[in-house]
């Protein structure tokens, strides 16, 4: 190798947090061989630039222990190894690591040269609770579901629910293109049921369509939600990527909220000893994709996700990241209507409560039940 002697970097670092499984006599090598592996991918002894030796490698800040075996490590990368591009983003903290066993991304911390990338949620949590005019409780959201029904009957089963005052009523996220379904009808049938019943109530409840599909039809989805008259768009980072989600937040053209569902993200993150912290998954990355709302399974649901992993996620959710707003937690994942009171105290008023098969189960007279559901937030809510 030939030295470089234009390579002067800033000296601006940004921070990437990792929970390492590995005994204390092996933890400083392996942090070490983060730093490589994640900036120079180069055996260390063989760089013999001192200026890429000490401006390009990844430094370890701090190693300290958190349980027998498991150790919190804080590694700092230049941040013009990051570029402009949330896709070498996401592979500097996590490209090449995330296929070694005992490594699990917990967390990270951007300075403003690197935030001022990203323009965040086009809504967040205000900008949401704007468009549906509601400040004094927990939003609430519902979705289409079974699938089979045809796009008249997922209507109709729209308008009673808008009717009730549900917030946000979404696409079951299996709802894409089906012959029995197909998305245009589907798009035009449920936003005119949920325009008509808004009418009725003079309330602001929003249909947003799954808009996940194949690369090349993802914006034309977006674009005839918009035209059909959406309220926001449902997709799935974890089919689509991440960058799919953040151009769709770009887009001036659409500027509709957008509300992300974790479909296809568990293996990311179950494994407590690898993956991405729930955190980091759920709520930093999405936050820089522009995503509003993150969809979740809340703990003690048909899914395993913790108390503790739940408390992570809402702190992704909302911490500090310099000008990127905050956005909403929306645990999920069979719910009940007796479970609302808990759901307020332990997420309190900025959340989305997602409720979906419960609202069925509890009688014929829906629009009744999704009242009920209304009173109940607003009376355990007003006081989050």
């Amino acid at each position: 190798m030939t030295g470089d002697p234009t390579l002067s970097l800033s000296g601006e670092r940004l921070a990437a947090v990792y929970r390492l499984a590995c005994g204390p006599a092996e933890v400083g090598a392996r942090a070490r061989a983060i730093c490589v592996e994640q900036t120079v991918e180069f055996p260390a002894d063989l760089v013999d630039d001192p200026a890429i030796q000490a401006q390009i490698i990844g430094e370890v800040a701090s190693i300290e222990p958190i349980a027998p075996g498991r150790f919190e490590v804080v590694i700092r990368y230049p941040v013009e190894a990051a570029g402009r591009e949330l896709t070498q983003l996401v592979n500097l903290l996590f490209g090449n690591v995330s296929l070694q066993p005992g490594v699990r991304l917990q967390g990270f911390t951007l300075p403003g040269s690197l935030l001022r990338h990203y323009r965040g949620p086009r809504f967040g949590t205000p900008g949401l609770r704007d468009l549906v005019g509601v400040q004094d409780r927990p939003l609430l959201c519902t979705a289409l579901k079974p699938m089979g029904r045809s796009p008249e009957q997922l209507a109709a089963l729209a308008y009673r629910l808008a009717l009730g005052g549900i917030d946000l009523i979404k696409d079951d996220h299996g709802l894409a293109d089906q012959s029995f379904c197909p998305f245009a009808e589907r798009v035009a049938c449920c936003t005119e049921a949920v325009a008509q019943a808004n009418r009725e109530t003079g309330s602001r409840s929003l249909y947003l369509p799954n808009i996940t599909a194949p690369t090349d039809e993802i914006a034309g989805r977006a674009r005839r939600a918009k035209a059909a008259g959406a309220g926001g768009l449902l997709v799935c980072p974890g089919l689509i990527g991440f960058d799919g989600v953040r151009a769709l937040a770009d887009d001036e053209a659409l500027a509709l909220p957008i509300l992300s569902h974790p479909a296809f993200q568990g293996g990311y993150c179950v494994n407590p000893d690898a993956g991405l912290g729930h955190g980091v998954l759920f709520g930093q990355l999405n936050r820089l994709t522009g995503a509003d709302a993150a969809i979740f399974p809340h703990w003690g649901g048909r899914f395993a996700f913790t108390q503790a992993e739940c408390r992570d996620l809402v702190a992704g959710a909302t911490c500090s990241m310099g000008a990127i707003r905050p956005i909403l937690p929306v645990p999920a994942g069979g719910l009940r209507l007796e479970r609302v009171t808990e759901l307020c105290d332990f997420y309190g008023r900025d959340c989305i409560l997602l409720i979906g098969g419960d609202l069925h189960a509890q009688g014929a007279d829906l629009v009744t039940t999704c009242r009920r559901f209304v009173t109940l937030a607003q009376a355990n809510g007003a006081a989050g």
